[in-house]
């Protein structure tokens, strides 16, 4: 059993409990911290708190409690996966489009961790039943790489590099109209979007966000770039794109209502990933090709030049 305090900062003021946790203890998901709190685990100022929307104050102390992990009952599946690099801590796998990471409600089979509890002995138990060693997200409809812990170790380890902004994530987009600059910085905070719950915005006391891009190539209503992440929220290059004007091709979420271009999803590919080995004290770096059907938009695209 492990116990976390969180002290609420002024971006705090107001917020669910919940969502805040979710944001200062990434390494958890929301639906696993919201159990937690329904179960009695977390307390504001030693006293405990059982609802989920509860609002939090400034300078409020928070304190989780976090069980013995449950024992794995997630169905291991045998689907194809896509391993870039494997040893006895982690392994660097290569998602397809249409993946999704983890189960949900309404989504239990069919994810990547589906597919893991079947390749491996073992898995991280940091994140209870439904996320079994997955350090960090990427998107359904996002392709590429992500770094997935074997045991605990490993994962507390590369949370701290993940927290610390140590790992490199790296991804090429391909996004909407002719970005003029040569490369940028979008420092824009993001939350959930006040209108639509179901999706994240540029907000005032929304969490720092930092997106690096750098354009590779212009198209004639397109351009192809590079963008790093400096911090990791929540649909953060989708989010920031759009927010500068341009977002990605194919984000039916983000995107313009009327585009020049069909694509069946955000064409967003997590190129480049790199960390320092939890063990072995080296640094990593990962590279994957993008997926056949973004070459063969952008294939699409020069032939319209």
């Amino acid at each position: 059993m492990e116990t976390l305090k969180v002290i609420v900062g002024e971006d705090g003021e107001g917020s669910r409990l919940d969502a805040y946790l979710n944001e200062n203890l990434e390494e958890f998901s929301r639906n696993y911290l919201q159990k937690l709190i329904g179960d009695g685990n977390v307390t504001q100022d030693g006293i405990k708190v059982v609802k989920k929307n509860h609002r939090l104050k400034q300078g409020a102390t928070l304190e989780l409690t976090v069980p013995e992990p449950e024992k794995l009952e997630v169905e291991a599946q045998n689907i194809k996966l896509n391993i870039v690099y494997e040893d006895d801590g982690l392994l660097v796998v290569n998602k397809d489009k249409g993946m999704v990471v983890h189960p949900a409600p309404g989504n239990y089979d069919g994810t990547l961790v589906n597919a893991l509890l079947h390749h491996c002995d073992s898995l991280s138990s940091i994140n209870g039943v439904i996320r079994p060693g997955i350090v960090h997200r990427i998107d359904k409809d996002t392709t590429g790489l992500l770094v997935v812990a074997k045991n605990d170790t490993i994962h507390k380890n590369l949370s701290e590099q993940l927290k610390g902004h140590e790992i490199t994530r790296i991804y090429y987009a391909l996004v909407e109209g002719n970005v003029k600059e040569k490369s940028g910085t979008v420092d824009a905070p993001i939350g959930r979007d006040p209108s639509n719950r179901m999706k994240m915005a540029v907000v005032e006391k929304g969490k720092p966000a930092i997106t690096h891009f750098e354009v590779l190539r212009r198209f004639r209503n397109a351009t192809l770039v590079k963008c790093e992440l400096e911090t990791g929220r929540t649909h953060q290059i989708r989010v920031h794109m759009s927010y500068i004007g341009h977002p990605i091709v194919g984000d039916a979420s983000y995107g313009f209502k009327k585009s020049r271009h069909v694509f069946s999803r955000q064409a967003l590919h997590a190129k480049k990933l790199s960390f320092y080995h939890p063990i072995e004290k080296r640094m990593m770096t990962f590279t994957c090709p993008m997926p056949e059907d973004m070459k063969e938009l952008i294939q699409k695209m020069k032939s319209m030049d």
